[in-house]
């Protein structure tokens, strides 16, 4: 029989070159290195993320695997074949019998892949020992023809065998699919089958050659990856969905973050202005909150505070503060034990929490200004030019004590002067004593300014940075004529 010529190329009977084979071997297990060290390295703190990052890191280690295993197969030579009872035809694989010198190197990986090739005119099948262990078969039997071959398909994957060969084989086709095979000891692998027919020198088909490879573990962690590529992907779901109902939920609640407060009727003696600013390394809502409002007696109830925490359950705490806050000011409630009446309300939640507050009471006809807080930054009073912070009534922290007594505090305001309200976190990388002070630098800017929305201006222009870790607000009411 005439030597086989493969459907678009000659077989180069030439072994490939040693030292090109070894660098790539050596690249391809530095580069393993490389991905274990990426994937030992330091987790994000999302564990969902940390999960598709290990997945990923294990797909590629899978990818490399099989790389260096093939690279380790053919720096070893041909490999040793088995075939049924010679009938004198060649083989495109190889003669039985390893080449010397071609003997696996210690520490070499497992094979992944073996070959085959069944010839149509002998009926001779040529196996290689790693197809064997691939398909879990005693290396002493003959290799199975191309009609017993299916009999280890998973009957599922049977059809798509036989569409396979058949189309090689009749049509000339190259193989090129994946199906299942269950093995003599009850264990189940997936191969990977590639392969072209050999013409003999009429342009018939004579045989039939085909690389098979386990891609089993190749494809558990594929299915990992999409695993938790989904699962990322259903938690950015919940996750845009619980930030829209944070926002709806702080929108219903809150005043505008933009322009001034303004009342059904004639404002008080106070101009009003406010903003919310979010954090920009959070997705999520916080606690931060800020109100006014116009009480039947003409006194004017002003607040700021903060809730711990981020998303929906924070952002409902702050609308069941705010809304005992503002019942309990209608009913005639001073600063002190209203912020009493909000403690013992956080303490008795069935989610307790911690929060922090000032709230004060404006009185225009005598322009005094009634005040209390619980953790909070102090009040910050503007006048001619300079800005003080008003000393601190007694207050600990919403919800960190069961019966907590807050003490009140009073200030008497003149036209002109200008209360500053904010919450932790206003001025980027600053607290205490430094934010207050970063705070009380604006005075002779504030002096300038017209009202009290360009106040809040100066304030977001010089603290409104982009890189800000939390979020907070600011009000400021202005004492008019």
């Amino acid at each position: 029989m005439p030597p086989h010529v493969f459907a678009d190329r000659v077989a180069d009977p030439s072994p490939p070159s040693h030292d090109p084979v070894d660098s790539l071997i050596t690249q391809t297990r530095r580069l393993r290195g490389d991905i274990n060290a990426v994937r030992r390295g330091t987790p994000p703190k999302d564990e969902s993320l940390a999960r598709w990052r290990r997945a990923l890191c294990d797909l590629a280690l899978r990818h490399l695997g099989d790389l260096d295993g093939h690279l380790a197969q053919l720096r070893e030579g041909p490999p040793d074949v088995r075939s049924t009872p010679d009938r004198g035809a060649p083989s495109v694989l190889t003669p039985a019998g390893r080449h010397p010198g071609t003997e696996r190197r210690p520490g070499s990986p497992p094979a992944r892949a073996g070959g085959a090739e069944w010839n149509l005119l002998t009926d001779e099948a040529v196996w290689t020992g790693e197809l064997y262990a691939i398909l879990g078969l005693d290396p002493s039997t003959a290799p199975l023809t191309l009609d017993e071959l299916p009999s280890l398909v998973h009957p599922e994957d049977q059809p798509l065998l036989t569409a396979m060969v058949t189309g090689c084989l009749i049509d000339g086709k190259p193989l090129d699919g994946e199906f299942r095979i269950a093995r003599p000891d009850g264990t189940e692998r997936t191969v990977h089958m590639t392969g072209e027919p050999v013409l003999d020198v009429d342009g018939s088909t004579a045989a039939m050659w085909a690389v098979l490879r386990d891609v089993t573990e190749l494809r558990h962690s594929e299915r990992d990856v999409h695993r938790n590529r989904e699962s990322l992907h259903h938690e950015d779901h919940v996750e845009r969905a619980a930030h829209q109902v944070a926002v709806a939920l702080q929108e219903a609640v809150l005043p505008p973050w933009g322009g001034p407060l303004r009342y059904p009727r004639r404002g008080p003696g106070l101009d009003l202005a406010a903003h919310y600013l979010p954090s920009s390394t959070s997705a999520l809502i916080g606690g931060d909150w800020y109100d006014a409002l116009e009480l039947p007696d003409s006194d004017v109830l002003i607040s700021v505070g903060d809730l711990t925490g981020h998303g929906v359950s924070v952002t409902s705490g702050m609308a069941l503060l705010l809304g005992g806050l503002r019942a309990t000011a209608v009913a005639g409630s001073a600063p002190a034990p209203l912020l009493g009446l909000l403690n013992h309300l956080l303490d008795a939640s069935v989610q307790p929490s911690l929060g922090s507050a000032v709230v004060c009471r404006y009185r225009p006809a005598s322009r005094t200004l009634q005040w209390a807080q619980a953790g909070h930054p102090a009040p910050l009073l503007f006048r001619d030019g300079t800005g003080r912070a008003l000393p601190p009534p007694d207050g600990v922290l919403l919800g960190a004590t069961t019966g907590a007594v807050y003490e009140q505090a009073e200030e008497q305001l003149h036209p002109g002067d200008l209360l500053l309200l904010h919450t932790d976190g206003l001025v980027p990388r600053h607290s205490g004593t430094a934010a207050t002070q970063r705070l009380l630098a604006l005075a002779p800017r504030f002096t300038r300014a017209r009202c009290a929305q360009e106040c809040v201006r100066l304030v977001v222009e010089e603290l409104g940075e982009r890189e800000r870790e939390d979020d907070a607000c600011v009000l400021v009411a202005r004492v008019t004529d």
